[in-house]
């Protein structure tokens, strides 16, 4: 464990009150003072250790924590920098379910809301371990803590809109298949076909999505309303390793392709081999040519 902390890029605690932390918060606590830290707290756990970049309670946690206040933001502000001045860590983001996650820091500093992207449609269980993960994820990739949380905001809403910890995905025993063998109504060159076919536009994206954050989901909702259609085309595990190199991907392109299959922009998703999607616009656009 040692080990491995000493070489991690972030470290995320998710502490379910079964005292593991505490074998070791001298070095949990040295590990902060270098390397990005996300603490995901339990009521019967551990304290997080001082100088924790992020903190992640919910609702229930901040208020059973700091009990004063109601149930507005500026009550749930009051507590998160009441909590960060506490444990002396930098900051804390309760998290609040459709409202989305307030990020409070220690003093009188002014709070900012990072609201949901859409309601999502789901089983919310496990939303609050996928949001703690990928804060811990893009602080690795060296956002900021803000920029962070707005990741981690559009990753949780992705992964309910997916069906939450219900999605099947998750439980998987066979190898999942690839884009070839999608349904054809999500076979993304017959829909393209089809769509020009009555005289619509096919508009195509592309990119990694390994971590979705809330850029991405701007860049597709905006794609989505310039044409009658929209085709994402997805880097394959081994095309995402080459561009970002060693650990890559997070998530599995199958995983990644029915969290954007999820998302409501979204008509068809395509996976390509190559480093760029040149080939697969080729052939997209010689569909609906003419």
């Amino acid at each position: 464990m040692r080990e491995a902390l000493a070489q991690a890029h972030a470290v995320l605690v998710a502490d379910y009150g079964r005292h593991t932390a505490s074998a070791v918060p001298a070095h949990l606590a040295a590990v902060a003072r270098r390397t990005p830290l996300v603490w995901d707290p339990h009521l019967k756990g551990e304290n997080p250790v001082p100088g924790a970049r992020i903190v992640t309670p919910n609702g229930a946690e901040a208020c059973a924590l700091s009990p004063a206040g109601g149930d507005s933001l500026r009550a749930y502000a009051a507590r998160g920098a009441d909590l960060a001045e506490r444990w002396r860590v930098a900051a804390v983001a309760v998290t609040l379910g459709e409202r989305g996650v307030l990020l409070t820091r220690p003093g009188a500093g002014t709070p900012m809301l990072v609201p949901t992207p859409y309601r999502a449609q789901g089983d919310p269980c496990g939303a609050g371990d996928c949001f703690a993960a990928a804060t811990a994820a893009a602080l690795a990739d060296g956002a900021l803590p803000e920029e962070a949380v707005q990741r981690a905001v559009a990753e949780a809403a992705a992964f309910v809109g997916a069906g939450g910890a219900g999605n099947p995905a998750l439980w998987r025993t066979e190898p999942a298949t690839g884009p070839e063998e999608e349904a054809p109504e999500t076979d993304p060159f017959a829909l393209a076909e089809r769509v020009r076919a009555r005289g619509g536009t096919a508009v195509a994206t592309g990119g990694c999505f390994d971590l979705l954050h809330a850029g991405h989901v701007g860049l597709l909702e905006s794609a989505r309303r310039i044409g009658d259609c929209l085709i994402v085309c997805v880097n394959s595990d081994a095309s995402l390793a080459r561009r970002k190199g060693p650990g890559r991907p997070l998530n599995p392109v199958a995983d990644r392709l029915r969290v954007l299959a999820a998302l409501g922009s979204v008509d068809a998703v395509a996976v390509f081999e190559e480093d760029t999607p040149a080939a697969l616009l080729s052939r997209l656009r010689a569909l609906t040519s003419g």
